[in-house]
């Protein structure tokens, strides 16, 4: 492939590849440098890719282990869900403040961040970028059961962290809207 194709796909998966890695724990303020590492990587394999073969599973391979990569760098530290549930639940918007859809796509975040990175991958791929558990395996180098073994224990994990995390939140709001019937009662 020349020139041309790599500025095509970076135009065209730049979006893709921040929002992989968003989903793999990078930070926010750290997402448009690493996202650079990955396409500096591509750039340098661009000759191995396989134009008959998908792109995302290719770029999503190259996005988790620059991840990983940034993970493992000193001051990186990962947040345990389970100690911070509240934190995390706090911090996400009010129902007076924002859209159903935002209040969702900050809980999926923070829910992504409690499936064991081993798993994640298989699990992002699969179940939100809809790619084919074929692909997925051949481009991670593991056995196709492996991969649905990942999956089904990268679900288990998410939906048990989702359903904390959404607990957590109502619970919160219960707490405020029964302080404020409190106080107009008193």
């Amino acid at each position: 492939m020349n020139q041309r194709d790599l500025a095509t796909t970076f135009r065209e998966e730049v979006s893709y590849v921040v929002h992989t890695l968003r989903r793999l724990g990078v930070r926010p303020a750290d997402l448009e440098d690493v996202a650079h590492d990955v396409f500096l990587v591509v750039s340098r394999k661009w000759s191995d890719y396989q134009p008959e073969r998908p792109i995302k599973p290719w770029l999503f391979g190259i996005a988790m282990r620059v991840a990983l990569a940034y993970r493992r760098r000193a001051g990186y530290t990962r947040e345990v869900l389970a100690d911070n549930l509240h934190d995390v639940a706090a911090e996400l918007p009010s129902a007076e403040a924002s859209l159903d859809g935002e209040r969702r796509r900050v809980l999926v975040h923070a829910a992504l961040q409690a499936v064991d990175d081993s798993r994640k991958d298989v699990f992002v791929l699969h179940d939100l970028d809809g790619i084919a558990m074929p692909d997925i395996v051949r481009e991670l180098g593991i056995p196709l059961n492996t991969g649905y073994s990942r999956l089904r224990l990268a679900r288990a994990e998410f939906r048990e962290a989702f359903e904390r995390l959404r607990d957590e939140r109502s619970g919160g709001e219960r707490s405020r809207s029964d302080r404020s019937r409190d106080r107009g009662a008193g």
